[in-house]
């Protein structure tokens, strides 16, 4: 998974430093609104919301654009309107793509994801066709830096959690999803450094493609993830360090 891990960390990076900052902000903004209409507008007391805010502030969402989603999900209007879907399908090779979209209009959504999937080579598919071949899961990214690798491992175990896997640079911790923040509490008490903590839906297995299939399916995913109304895009492929090399 060291490739996966390094993919997810570029795009990370990319989404840091992307000229499109509104339209991140929009996206963050969406998921605070419909965690705090489905949940409430305490964070103390709604964990999607206290995970939803945490991930606006660590990719520097102002305070009152924070504050805004959340009353406009706890007020009605915009909030009553928006609605999760997941739409599942494959990429060139089999590859299984899991989307999360967030949408006030159904019909576009659809028909905007439908339309990159097919010009990238691949197919929407059925409710349920590759979901199975993904586990729910939070995710802590840690900067290793000048930290012993192994030290920081042994840490994230003794917070609680269910598997650690080290990489050149950084560690990720996976925790069941419940666990997620008070694990991410523990580490942060003991001031490690945490680069990113996330629900994700992670592969059980990933397979193995041609570097030029898995590029293919690395910007098909790269293009579902600029769409408006998508969230977040998994996938199971993994990545090796050639297609790595030429993706970067």
């Amino acid at each position: 998974m060291s490739g996966h891990s390094k993919w997810a960390q570029i795009k990370r990076q990319k989404g840091a430093n992307d000229a499109k900052r509104g339209q991140l902000f929009t996206k963050l903004g969406r998921e605070i609104t419909v965690a705090a209409r489905d949940g409430g507008g305490d964070p103390n007391a709604n964990f999607r919301l206290r995970l939803a805010i945490q991930r606006a502030r660590e990719n520097n969402m102002p305070m009152d654009n924070i504050e805004r989603a959340i009353k406009r999900g706890t007020g009605g209007g915009e909030g009553a309107a928006l609605e999760d879907i997941v739409y599942e399908g494959y990429g060139v090779g089999g590859a299984a793509i899991l989307v999360e979209a967030m949408t006030d209009n159904r019909n576009r959504a659809a028909a905007e994801i439908r339309s990159v999937f097919t010009r990238h080579g691949g197919s929407l598919g059925e409710t349920g066709c590759v979901s199975w071949l993904f586990d729910p899961k939070g995710v802590i990214t840690i900067e290793v830096g000048n930290q012993d690798p192994d030290e920081l491992a042994l840490m994230a175990i003794d917070a609680g959690a269910e598997d650690v896997k080290v990489d050149d640079d950084t560690i990720e911790v996976y925790t069941s999803p419940a666990d997620l923040d008070e694990v991410r509490q523990a580490l942060e008490a003991k001031k490690v450094p945490i680069a990113n903590a996330e629900v994700s839906m992670v592969p059980k297995t990933t397979v193995e493609l041609d570097p030029k299939s898995t590029i293919t399916v690395m910007k098909m995913v790269e293009r579902l993830e600029e769409l408006d109304d998508v969230q977040r895009v998994y996938s199971n492929i993994e990545v090796s360090e050639e297609a790595l090399a030429q993706y970067s």
